[in-house]
């Protein structure tokens, strides 16, 4: 049995992305598909089955044959809404997530993040990337155990959103990728095009 079958994974597609103008940035072309698949196509041989957080297009989102899951908080709070509720709706020990505008990311994301959560006994593994000698956080690319939802909501009660502030209250770890470029996003139609370049 491969690990992929106690991994859930989350593809957020819940932000506003007011640098693209305020699209839902899923549904944006790239290489003629919507971003979301992209993220969907890489993710899916790395996990059991995967779920979508997103807050409007949900009927767009739904067609893909995921559960559509939409943030308890309507205001658009940043990734950790989405972790909360991937983990509420998580029925494996693993959940694994992802942003929808990362049409590159690793296909060995799960495999190293596992691996490195095993070795440690750790609660949550992010990833990040090395530039000119720097280590960068990649924090929304993380694999995290699922109970980690009652420390998830006490920290959120608490009105704190800090994505990286809530990982310090937990045992963990990061994996440094050497690809800098699986992890490149969009923000900007200018990002977009660059990166459809990229990967021709």
């Amino acid at each position: 049995m491969s690990s992929s079958t106690n991994i859930t994974g989350l593809i957020l597609a819940g932000g506003r992305a007011q640098r693209m103008g305020g699209i839902d940035k899923g549904l944006i072309a790239f290489h003629n598909k919507p971003l979301i698949e992209s993220a969907i196509n890489r993710l899916q041989p790395q996990v059991d089955t995967i779920l979508i957080n997103a807050n409007r297009n949900v009927t767009k989102y739904a067609h893909y044959g995921y559960p559509v899951i939409m943030d308890e908080t309507p205001d658009f709070s940043g990734p950790l809404a989405g972790f909360s509720m991937g983990l509420k709706n998580c029925k494996t020990p693993y959940l694994l997530t992802a942003p929808c505008d990362s049409p590159l990311l690793p296909t060995d994301l799960a495999e190293r993040l596992l691996a490195e959560l095993k070795a440690g006994d750790l609660d949550l593994v992010y990833a990040s990337t090395k530039e000119n000698g720097k280590v960068w956080a990649q924090p929304v690319f993380c694999l995290m155990r699922s109970h980690l939802e009652t420390s998830l909501s006490a920290f959120l009660s608490k009105g704190d959103l800090k994505i990286d502030r809530w990982f310090t209250t937990l045992r963990s770890s990061t994996v440094v990728f050497e690809d800098v470029q699986a992890f490149a996003n969009v923000n900007t139609p200018e990002e977009l095009a660059a990166l459809e370049k990229l990967s021709r």
